[in-house]
């Protein structure tokens, strides 16, 4: 892993990431979408046996399973989650949006109404790792907004079981239901309805690029949150960091794949090299071992700026999914950040924190999604219908409006609408 001196021509290609071409792989997710839409549960069992390696009987996890679960589980690991789940549960409760109404002229009140989304569809991811964290974070926010029924798919191993840690995250958050089935399958499964899953209103979670390429093909048939690619970190410091600290948070998003991407950008050379030495120390040592030095050697960079307005200018233009601020004055570089995912503000605040417990949701845009998005939220599973009452002396003063606009569009009968109440020639 080089240290890269900042110029804009590098810095250019940098922000591309890790990001695999969705377009290559959407004809295959077409083909498998089709196929589900058509031969529903069948299809489903035939593609989990094929990439999942599980010859399934049913596709809904029983109750039995669910108890099974929770007396396999080891305690400590229960109250972990019950811990994370309270701590979730206060923070997107502090996110529902108030009804407000005002009297926008005389005679006319307009406001708006919060109602939420029917049904909502939560996709686990599985794979390399188990992820009963990422239950939580979609699972809890849906309830809390009032959502009636959530699902939750995830793959199941080739024995045809999920992992007990996911069934009691899901029970914990409160899913109503839970399905064995992952990939391409499961999303088409939650977008167009089977034998066993009814269809829902909204897919939330991140997967891979499959899970992206059919959530892209199923907007608009229902909703999502925002296509999300691999994971990644950009850290932004100055001297005053810690340089183990640094290194540790380098690591933890290596980690989660050989696609996740980490920066590490700073105007101070020696953080640089202490750094990069650090990490490359740690990564030998490291459980996972093959999959950080994998996603180090493609996708560690750390970026030497001449100053921390560059750096900061950097940061937006790349716009992480996570992004960690260690300065002498971290308030104050905060100030400057238009666009990030989750920030974790000074020497003490790792990703981790967000990841597992401190409340903030861990399910974020990548690929410089959050130039446009926010991560996932409870207002994610709410509407906001708007709402309006007319006085008649309200139609009378706003027919001046109304009249000339919808007559000059051609819309005569949106004109006659106002005109006959009040008696007006049509």
């Amino acid at each position: 892993m080089e240290i890269l001196k900042y110029d804009k021509e590098t810095a250019d290609d940098l922000i591309k990431r890790s990001q695999a071409d969705i377009n290559e792989i959407l004809n295959i997710v077409s083909d498998i979408l089709k196929d589900v839409k058509e031969n529903k549960d069948e299809a489903v069992k035939r593609y989990t046996a094929k990439f999942d390696k599980a010859e399934l009987d049913d596709l809904q996890v029983s109750e039995d399973e669910i108890k099974e679960a929770y007396d396999n589980l080891d305690k400590d690991l229960i109250e972990a989650l019950e811990r994370a789940s309270e701590n979730i549960e206060k923070f997107h409760k502090a996110q529902i949006p108030e009804e407000w109404s005002m009297e926008v002229n005389t005679g006319i009140t307009a406001g708006q109404i919060i109602r939420p989304i029917n049904s909502v569809g939560c996709y686990i991811p599985g794979g390399r790792a188990a992820y009963p964290s990422s239950i939580l974070m979609e699972v809890i926010p849906a309830k809390i907004a009032g959502v009636e029924r959530i699902i939750c798919c995830t793959p199941p191993g080739a024995d045809g079981k999920i992992m007990d840690a996911i069934l009691v995250a899901a029970d914990l958050a409160g899913a109503d239901e839970i399905y064995k089935c992952g990939g391409s399958q499961a999303i088409a499964a939650m977008a167009y309805g089977t034998e066993s899953i009814e269809k829902v209103e909204k897919i939330v979670g991140p997967g891979n690029v499959f899970v992206t390429g059919a959530k892209k093909l199923v907007y608009g048939d229902v909703d999502i949150e925002f296509p999300a690619g691999p994971s990644e970190v950009l850290i932004l410091c100055d001297n005053t960091a810690v340089p183990e600290y640094l290194a540790h948070d380098f690591l933890s998003q290596a980690e989660h794949d050989p696609e996740a991407s980490c920066f590490l950008v700073t105007d101070d050379e020696e953080i640089a090299n202490k750094a990069k030495d650090l990490i490359e120390e740690f990564a030998k040592k490291a459980a996972r071992r093959e999959i950080i030095e994998e996603s180090l050697e493609k996708h560690g960079h750390i970026i030497l700026c001449e100053n921390m307005e560059e750096a900061i200018d950097f940061t937006n233009t790349y716009a992480p999914e996570h992004l960690i601020i260690t300065t002498e004055d971290d308030k104050a570089v905060l100030d400057k950040i238009k666009n990030a995912g989750s920030i974790f503000l000074g020497k003490y605040s790792p990703v981790a924190a967000g990841d597992y417990g401190s409340g903030t949701n861990h399910v974020l845009p990548t690929g410089g999604g959050a130039k446009m998005y926010s991560g996932l939220s409870t207002e994610a599973f709410i509407k906001k219908p708007t709402v309006q009452t007319l006085t008649q002396e309200g139609i009378e003063e706003l027919a001046k409006t109304v009249i000339p606009i919808a007559e000059y569009e051609g819309f005569y009968a949106h004109a006659n609408s106002v005109k006959v109440r009040l008696n007006k020639e049509l």
